[in-house]
């Protein structure tokens, strides 16, 4: 695993991610992995496509059913039951 140091953190700084980490029972070390790993999260990566980040963001939206492949056929308006 990587590790780094950040150097010139201002005190105050310091004191409240340690106060931070104390209400979330953590250590300073797993607080700041914390924050880190959440500042990163949504950030997709560089060479994932417009498709494939569309997805991901509709993919906790119950879909179950594959969606057929409209690429080459004709555009038909949807059909909605009255």
């Amino acid at each position: 695993m990587a590790q780094f140091t950040v150097r010139n953190l201002e005190d105050s700084v310091k004191q409240r991610l340690q106060a931070r980490a104390r209400s979330h029972g953590k250590s300073l070390e797993e607080e700041v992995r914390s924050i880190l790993r959440h500042a990163v999260r949504d950030e997709a990566p560089a060479k994932v496509g417009l498709g494939t980040r569309i997805s991901a963001m509709f993919a906790r939206d119950g879909l179950d059913e594959p969606l057929p492949e409209v690429r080459g056929g004709p555009a038909r308006p949807p059909e909605f039951e009255p």
